[in-house]
């Protein structure tokens, strides 16, 4: 569910036993009401503060600290507005795609930035450092008249950061970190680049972060620049820290008929190595804590809000629990939350949209973990979850649901509705579909003031449909593909059940959700409305390719995240392109049994259209970055970036992967990446080596770094022309070629399969490497051949 290295930063912070500085909420108010220090202003030139791979020069202008919390100074303000005043950063990202996204946003692959200036907060050395500077430098004198000045200005921006630093600092200072307190972020004023951040952690799994919050069509962006492993980490990579374990759910929720939602959460949590003195846990801000139980004994919670934090943790909220002792080494504790709030929308006639599927529970990162859940909801609407029924009952004007789950998942979803029911059973596996019994509002059909007509009155007009012909407005029926859809998803179960084994659960349910999306969870689908209608409104998305979309792709591709992200997950979010790419192909192979190969052709059609698309800037959206670089592609210069590379693109890499290996062996591949990483999580170089092993042999580019490296961590999408000759005469023909690419840099290299057909239903394949430059190659023949096509059967993704 990570959008952002930053998540991880958040996420994965064991906190040692150690002394306490004070609660956290006495920590965090002193930080929010924090004030600059009118007696710790300086005139400075020439300090410095360097951090791994950021280094930030105070050339000349005035710097004040703030006051001490805790004891420690954790904030200052630098500005250049002296005469020939200037502050400087700079940060080089050490590999090619990070210095490519820097470049998107900053027209640059290097962030040397002079700014006017810049507030910093830090839980390391950087008082005493900067001190023991302006010491060594006579010119450097303290000035507390321009004090006065610049905590008048400066103490409201440093309370407004605070808002989304708070729990981090908190973190640092309530008690010592498994590493030594060393946070440092910084926020820029710069005459060229606007307001930006700049922030290294040493307990993030990507220490060096830079980014920007910015806006596109009212909604906030943040940015992210470059985001890495510092200088020390790339040099000597520690291994990674043990996390905390979370095991045991057990979920008591009751929906009121208002829809509001008060929840009793309990989990099992283990400590790591080291001990915890404060957890982190993530939530959907539409829930409120309000409470908080260790081993039956009261926790204080921190759960702030702010825009930056939101926007870095995709729109979760992080709050932080501290036990009334440490958490200590590998012992279990019972955590138990309350916790209330809306997250549940009415889309009217008794059409539902639940807003929050996968963080209306507090979590700590994703992990497998078993559930027992129990719903008490209004006793006129129906309820889905995962797992088997234990019990099921009504009182009063309440249904009351208990069910448990048979196998461990990582989160549990639920849906609402008034549903009617159309089940299915194949095998081993049962499958259950819901559908509303009415469209929600947005997909029914309205009545459009039509223009005044002679002789008809204006309101008998608004009564005719918006049809152009003017006719009655054709009824939509919600349940017409009931049927039909519960054997398509049976059959999808059963085709990839056959490829990759059992999925997460044996019981399926798939249920409606407003809107052109979908999500798989374990055990339970949300499937856009648009999927169970088999005459969709005028309007709304009536295309050939979004019918094949609708109709054919998405259940397929929510099915097959039964494994995808069910069984097979990934921990990095430049990893997960693979569970939505694994997913994606899997529901194009599926179609494919069902339509043909050219409904596949269609599809990556579309996809190569959607990647190929410009925004405002001339750039396409494919050039957005990697697709390592997972929802960071999702930011206010390409909005649609996210999902055209990771499913689009994602569905090329593994469609060219296929044409490489052949249909076996790929099948293969797939089955056994199923074994291999069940219940455990991949990465992108695990796949790579994984595919390598499935090449034919004596394969070009055997390992697939090239490959991977030029579609997987790279960018581009080639033009590619073919012309050629034969030469001389039978039996000792020459057929002389040129491969010739375009529209690519100059590094960029592909092999290209050309299909010789020498005679009907014979055929050679040549696979070319392209370069910047004309490739000639040459093949014998015997005979003159009937056709030479380039690429035939769309082996590679090209314009």
């Amino acid at each position: 569910m990570s959008r952002l290295a930053a998540l991880a930063l958040f996420l994965q912070l064991p906190i040692a036993a150690g002394p306490v500085a004070g609660t956290a909420a006495d920590l965090a108010r002193a930080l929010r009401e924090n004030a600059f220090d009118r007696g710790e202003c300086y005139r400075v030139r020439d300090l410095s503060l360097v951090k791994e791979d950021i280094r930030i020069y105070l050339t000349d202008g005035h710097l004040i600290f703030s006051k001490p919390v805790a004891g420690h100074r954790i904030a200052a303000v630098f500005t250049a507005d002296t005469e020939g005043g200037d502050g400087e950063v700079i940060v080089f990202p050490p590999d090619r795609a990070e210095r490519r996204s820097l470049a998107a946003f900053t027209h640059s692959p290097n962030l040397d930035d002079h700014f006017r200036s810049a507030l910093f907060l830090f839980t390391g050395a950087e008082y005493d450092d900067l001190q023991s500077q302006i010491a060594q430098n006579s010119t450097n004198k303290r000035m507390p008249e321009i004090g006065a000045l610049m905590d008048e200005q400066w103490t409201p921006v440093l309370r407004n950061i605070m808002e989304s630093y708070q729990t981090r600092l908190v973190l640092d200072l309530i008690g010592g970190s498994a590493r030594p307190p060393d946070l440092l972020t910084a926020v820029f004023d710069s005459p060229k680049l606007g307001t930006f951040d700049v922030m290294y952690d040493p307990q993030g799994s990507e220490q060096v972060i830079g980014g920007q919050i910015a806006s596109r069509d009212n909604r906030a962006y943040f940015d992210d620049w470059f985001s890495f492993a510092a200088l020390s980490v790339r040099k000597n990579p520690a291994p990674r820290a043990s996390n905390l374990v979370t095991s045991d759910y057990r979920i008591d929720a009751t929906i009121d008929p208002d829809l509001s939602m008060s929840v009793v959460t309990r989990v099992k949590i283990r400590a790591p190595e080291g001990g915890m003195a404060a957890v982190a846990f993530e939530i959907t801000p539409a829930m409120t804590i309000s409470g908080v139980t260790v081993d039956s004994r009261p926790a204080e919670t921190l759960q702030p809000e702010s825009l930056r934090s939101n926007l870095l943790l995709s729109g979760n909220k992080m709050f932080l629990v501290v036990p009334p002792e440490p958490l200590q080494q590998g012992r279990d504790y019972e955590f138990e939350f309350r916790h209330s709030g809306k997250v549940i929308i009415d889309a009217g006639d008794r059409v539902f949209y639940v807003a929050a599927r996968g963080n209306w529970y507090p979590m700590h990162g994703l992990q497998f973990a078993s559930y027992d859940l129990t719903f008490r909801y209004p006793h006129d609407l129906d309820l889905v979850a995962p797992g088997d029924v234990v019990d099921e009952r009504s009182e009063g004007d309440r249904r009351i649901v208990h069910r448990r789950v048979s196998g461990a998942i990582r989160m549990a979803g639920f849906n609402l509705g008034d549903y009617a029911h159309a089940r299915v059973e194949r095998g081993a596996y049962t499958i259950d579909i819901c559908a509303n019994r009415k469209l929600e509002a947005a997909l029914q059909p309205r009545a459009t003031p039509l223009p005044a007509i002679a002789g008809v009155p204006r309101r008998r007009a608004a009564m005719t449909s918006p049809d152009q012909n003017g006719s009655p407005a054709p009824a939509v029926d919600p349940l017409a593909r009931l049927q039909t859809l519960a054997d398509e998803v049976a059959s999808a179960l059963e085709f990839m059940a056959a490829k990759l084994g059992p999925p997460a659960l044996p019981h399926l349910t798939v249920s409606p959700i407003p809107g052109t999306f979908g999500q798989g969870f374990p055990g339970l689908i949300y499937l856009s409305t648009l999927s169970y209608l088999k005459d969709r409104p005028p309007g709304s998305l009536a295309t050939p390719s979004l019918d094949l979309f609708f109709g054919d792709v998405l259940q397929a591709h929510e099915t097959a995240h039964q494994w995808w992200g069910n069984r097979v997950t990934t921990e990095n979010y430049r990893d997960s392109w693979l569970m939505e790419a694994l997913a994606n192909y899997s529901a194009l192979l599926y179609l494919e049994k069902r339509r043909g190969p050219r409904a596949v052709d269609q599809m990556l059609g579309e996809y190569r259209s959607a990647l190929l698309e410009k925004n405002q800037g001339g750039e396409t959206v494919e050039s957005a970055g990697p697709i390592v670089l997972g929802q960071r592609l999702q930011n206010s210069l390409q909005p649609a970036g996210w999902r055209a590379i990771t499913y689009g693109k994602g569905s090329w890499i593994l469609h060219m992967l296929r044409r490489r290996m052949g249909d076996q062996r790929f099948l293969a591949m797939l089955g056994d990446i199923v074994k291999r990483y069940d219940h455990a999580s991949i990465t992108t170089e695990q796949f790579r080596k994984s595919a390598a092993q499935f090449l034919p042999p004596k394969s070009e580019d055997p390992t697939l770094l090239g490959f991977f490296d030029q579609w997987v961590y790279g960018t581009g999408i080639p033009t590619l022309k073919l012309t050629y000759v034969v030469k001389g005469q039978a039996p000792a023909l020459r057929l002389v070629g040129t491969l010739d690419q375009s529209g690519v840099d100059e590094d960029f290299s592909v092999l290209t399969p050309v299909e010789i057909q020498i005679a009907r239903g014979q055929s050679v394949t040549r696979w070319i490497a392209s370069s910047n430059q004309p490739v000639t190659f040459t093949v014998a023949l015997k005979q003159t051949p009937l056709k030479v096509a380039l690429d035939p059967h769309n082996a590679v993704l090209r314009r």
